[in-house]
């Protein structure tokens, strides 16, 4: 399934209230790499934003006078999400938002565009329980350069939200295997004959056997002599 990080800002922090969207980014992800096919909107929201949310984006009132308004891009949009498992941070605040943008236009809910939502936020909350979650605490934490970022901006939290979920998805890394279509019929995995790959054997050396013997003496040493691995060794006494 295509994934879509998807952010974006707001004139406040409210849409029933009248809140509404003037930015949105989206990067998209095929089998969890980056593909460059994004989309980014600056929105006319109809309305000036609250003092506080400029002091978070920044965006002036008078930049977006002139940009469309969200009826104008509505179709393009739903058009490139339509059956992506989209992928937000804090989904339920910036779903709120696009239900009310699509409400406006006399369009269905958000979801019944979209495959699937995806909480990044909650996911971080059930991986780092009790520690801060937020976009720029995971970046800190999971290594994502986040220095860039001044200020909140849709398309650069989509960007940064990407690599931070792909950091926090990398364990399944290990259950994707890269194969060839030679190697697929119509779809379906073939057999592959391992009875032709030989396996070199590598002995560890004689530093690396007397470093490891080393080792095994600390820890029987550590344990009164009550290593299991010393035990078996001991020659029985035969009856």
């Amino acid at each position: 399934m295509r994934q879509i990080v998807l952010d974006t800002e707001t004139t406040g922090l409210s849409a029933e209230g009248g809140d509404r969207i003037i930015e949105i980014g989206c990067v998209e992800l095929v089998a969890r790499k980056l593909t460059g096919n994004n989309k980014h909107f600056y929105l006319n929201p109809e309305r000036d934003s609250h003092e506080d949310a400029l002091k978070v984006h920044g965006i002036s009132n008078e930049f977006l006078r002139d940009k469309p308004k969200f009826a104008a891009v509505a179709e393009e949009l739903m058009e490139y999400l339509a059956g992506a498992e989209i992928i937000i941070h804090n989904a339920a605040f910036d779903v709120a938002f696009l239900n009310k943008e699509l409400e406006l236009v006399g369009k269905p809910l958000f979801k019944t565009h979209v495959g699937q939502v995806t909480d990044t936020l909650a996911m971080a909350k059930e991986m780092y329980p009790g520690k801060r979650n937020s976009l720029d605490a995971l970046c800190d934490r999971l290594g994502v350069d986040n220095s860039s970022r001044t200020l909140h901006g849709a398309l650069l939290d989509a960007e940064l939200l990407a690599d931070v979920y792909i950091n926090l998805t990398r364990g399944q890394d290990a259950l994707l295997i890269d194969i060839s279509s030679s190697d697929t019929v119509g779809g379906i995995v073939t057999r592959v004959d391992l009875t032709a790959f030989t396996l070199p054997v590598l002995l560890a050396s004689d530093q690396e056997t007397a470093a490891h013997e080393e080792v095994l003496k600390q820890l029987d040493k550590a344990s009164g002599g009550k290593t299991l691995w010393r035990i078996q060794t001991v020659p029985m006494p035969v009856a």
